[in-house]
């Protein structure tokens, strides 16, 4: 293990422009799956007949997708029928759509977890069915949606690696550059990578749990 020129400036400057890319590559499918996520599972709760069942069989078979499949699916197979994205693009694209699966249903989830009572009050006092949800069910549903959402936004965060399978540049692509420059770089470009991945994630969960102390 060559600790000294593993972590030589140029390859530290390799790994945190790779890691750079990760991570916006994470927020940008974090803002995009967020915003479809919300669209769906609110769609999803306000119970329309057909589209609802429609959405929900949707989300099931991507939620029971593996991501790497999606990945391919969104870089080798859309070309086929003349749908092509370039690496980075397509990796978000299969974030965004995997994610959105699963922060849909955490959003579905959190406004079921509202008592009924609370729509039919605000429906009393003269509110619509999407005024009551907007402004009543709503607001208390996302105080109780922040740890699931966090931490499926860790996760996501974690996935980013896979994107390493179509080329993309990211921290696991960069990291394979580097440690097969040499063989006694493995160790310690691998444990430099582990370390980015968890001060983020670290800070993330310290986040959530904060968020939820300051909720209680």
């Amino acid at each position: 293990m060559d600790f000294i020129d593993a972590y030589s400036a140029d390859n530290l400057t390799f790994l945190l422009n790779g890691f750079w890319l990760t991570l916006k590559m994470a927020l940008i499918a974090i803002i995009l799956s967020f915003i479809l996520g919300g669209f769906v599972g609110t769609l999803r709760f306000a119970k329309i007949p057909v589209l609802s069942q429609i959405l929900a069989m949707i989300v099931e078979i991507i939620r029971n997708l593996p991501l790497l499949l999606i990945i391919f699916f969104t870089f080798f197979a859309l070309p086929e029928i003349g749908i092509k994205f370039k690496e980075v693009p397509a990796a978000i694209i299969a974030l965004t759509i995997f994610e959105a699966a699963m922060i849909s249903e955490i959003i579905r989830s959190g406004l079921t977890s509202i008592d009924k009572g609370q729509m039919e009050a605000a429906r009393s006092s003269g509110l619509s069915y999407f005024q009551a949800l907007w402004h009543i069910i709503l607001p208390q549903a996302l105080r109780r949606m922040v740890p699931p959402t966090v931490s499926q936004f860790i996760s996501l965060l974690k996935d980013t690696s896979l994107a390493v399978v179509i080329s993309v540049p990211e921290l696991t692509h960069h990291a394979q550059i580097v440690y097969g420059q040499k063989s006694t770089y493995l160790v310690p470009i691998l444990l430099f990578v582990a370390l980015m991945y968890f001060v983020v994630n670290y800070t993330l969960s310290v986040l959530s749990r904060r968020l939820e102390v300051k909720r209680t």
